[in-house]
């Protein structure tokens, strides 16, 4: 479009005129502030859409609202999944990191929108899922097409995707720090030092974005500065492990709930009908399930958990405190099922804030159970903080991030120590039972989990339609050892493909195994090609996965392997032209 291409303008003309690393730092820039500019967005619309539903704080007074408009939001977010995008959209990180090591960085461009409006509708109507994951999504998105619109290489693309995700989280919790650190600990994985500018840039301007558009009044933010006492260390510790058992019990039952759901994969609506059924029937038992349960984490942190039993059944008992510790305790086990039921029945969202919600349910239940069994004083705003990072440390397979985020989002830097004992152990005790994070075990048990091998990620990107040789002498079946000796005389070969008129491979020809004959001139026309060649030992096809190709390489030791597509011959690919290609691509990436 027109007014599109005089857009591009400027930009091409600074890409023209200015070096690499001054055109990426400029592209951080405008990448960090369109992410965050989709933040503010996405953030203000779930919340307007609370402000409509409550209409005046009367609407949501009443219980069965709570049931059904999330409900109602599920249905919706299907049907826009299903009118406007195909009916697929690719949620969560998992789907980032597929398009880096196997789409060569390249995000599709309805992703730089349709997370926002989807998710926006899903948590904007109580739907118990997060945002996080969303904007990670949009922001790598925006950096993808970014780099895909001029022209830059798969380092830089990848560079610029990583730098929109660091802008996105920074703007969403005002934590740049935070936001830096998940690029690398989820996206990047091996990085060089001069890769950090254009994502600290990015996240900067997209937490600057964000604060001074919102003013930080939409999301929460804690203030409260807390202590660290030493004679608190040995509770730390065990609150870390209890974190780490918990991290693993969210990850396999929130698998175990997808696998349920997988029957209904081809009957969306029916779908979306039984888990917003489900889900109301959650809230209506625990209505601080209604959302991305901030609010929940606020009068936690502020030691008001009663507050939470205002609209529940559970109210009716009053406020014991035993009563209270126990539906605490129940929420961070049922959380799990609400996120999973929100997502897999085809909401969108995440598990970063729900990861929040329970650790602060973990942590605030660990502290005030030790309190009442009067085995010691905790500072109960202190652990369900604390708690926040053990179990994002342990689902999210994210211990820096874990750590920095609560630090930033609390103001609790006093806090670092314990923040770092409870992530570092829930984060060990985790990976021993679950080697992947939950976001990633899908695509490792697929076998494209390639982001985390550098080796595997450069081998996916090299495709064997760009590496076929083609100037390897066909001869026919039928002709003679005369004219194969023509052959060989007018190539640089020393193979030569056996080819029939339908273009289909029969065989091959070596010239040492040919050598000898080649010189008795008395067999020239009566010995044919198809009396000397010989099978190859394997063949290659066109759409194979080079990890596929280079396992055939080492079995069957050859160093050129036909390629075929179906049975049609369309040359040979060698050994040493992989090698080669290879060696130019992982020059290309290491200096991400």
């Amino acid at each position: 479009m027109p007014y599109i291409k005089k857009f591009k303008i400027p930009l091409l003309w600074l890409r023209r005129h200015t070096s690499d690393r001054e055109f990426m730092l400029v592209s951080s820039v405008l990448v960090g502030l369109t992410a965050g500019l989709a933040a503010v967005v996405l953030k203000s619309l779930v919340h307007y859409i609370h402000l409509l539903l409550a209409y005046g704080n009367r609407l949501l007074d009443q219980p069965y609202w709570l049931v059904v408009f999330p409900l109602i939001g599920i249905l919706l977010t299907v049907f826009l999944v299903r009118v406007m995008f195909n009916g697929r959209i690719g949620r969560g990180t998992a789907n980032i990191l597929f398009n880096i090591s196997q789409k060569s960085s390249i995000v599709e461009r309805h992703k730089m929108y349709s997370h926002v409006l989807t998710s926006g509708i899903t948590a904007g109507f109580g739907g118990s899922a997060g945002l996080e994951s969303p904007i990670v999504v949009t922001g790598s998105a925006i950096g993808s097409n970014f780099g895909r619109d001029y022209h830059l290489n798969y380092r830089d693309r990848t560079l610029l995707l990583a730098s929109g995700a660091a802008a996105g989280i920074a703007a969403v919790f005002n934590a740049p720090i935070a936001g830096v650190l998940f690029a690398i600990e989820v996206l990047l994985i091996d990085i060089s030092i001069t890769a950090f500018i254009p994502l600290i840039i990015s996240a900067v301007v997209g937490a600057l974005c964000s604060k001074l558009i919102l003013n930080e009044e939409i999301l929460f933010s804690l203030g409260r500065e807390e202590h660290f006492e030493a004679g608190h260390l040995l509770f730390y510790v065990l609150l870390g492990l209890l974190a780490g058992i918990i991290s693993v019990y969210y990850s396999r039952m929130a698998t175990r709930v997808e696998e349920l759901f997988e029957e209904y994969q081809t009957k969306v609506y029916q779908r979306a009908i039984v888990g917003g059924m489900l889900l109301g029937l959650l809230i209506m038992l625990f209505p601080p399930l209604f959302g991305e349960g901030y609010g929940s984490i606020r009068l936690l942190e502020s030691n008001q958990a009663e507050l939470l039993l205002k609209d529940s059944w559970l109210g009716f008992f009053g406020t014991n405190e035993w009563l209270i510790l126990c539906f605490i305790g129940a929420l961070a086990l049922v959380k799990v099922f609400a996120t999973t039921i929100t997502i897999a029945s085809g909401g969108n969202g995440g598990n970063f804030a729900p990861s929040m919600f329970v650790g602060a349910c973990t942590g605030y239940f660990f502290a005030r159970l030790v309190n009442l069994l009067q085995i010691s004083n905790l500072p109960i705003n202190s652990f369900s903080m604390v708690g926040m990072a053990g179990i994002l440390s342990g689902v999210m397979h994210a211990p820096l991030t874990a750590v920095f985020l609560i630090a930033e989002i609390t103001g609790g830097y006093t806090l670092m120590i314990p923040l770092m004992i409870v992530a570092a152990s829930s984060f060990a005790l985790v990976k021993y039972f679950e080697p992947y994070s939950l976001d990633t075990k899908k695509l490792a048990q697929k076998g494209q989990l390639l982001t985390h091998n550098k080796d595997k990620t450069i081998l996916r990107i090299l495709q064997i339609r760009h590496l076929i040789e083609t100037d390897f002498q066909p001869v026919s079946p039928e002709a003679t050892l005369g004219e194969l000796v023509q052959v060989i005389a007018n190539s640089r070969r020393n193979l030569f493909p056996v080819v029939n008129e339908s273009q289909q491979l029969e065989g091959i020809i070596l010239l040492e195994n040919v050598r000898e004959i080649m010189f008795k001139t008395e067999k020239y026309n009566a010995v044919k090609v198809k009396e000397l060649m010989q099978k190859p030992p394997t063949t290659v096809q066109h759409d194979d996965s080079m990890g596929d190709v280079m396992k055939k390489f080492d079995e069957s030791g050859a160093w050129n392997l036909p390629v075929l597509e179906g049975d049609t011959y369309l040359g040979f690919v060698s050994k040493s032209s992989i090698f080669t290609k290879y060696r130019k691509l992982l020059i290309k990436t290491t200096n991400v």
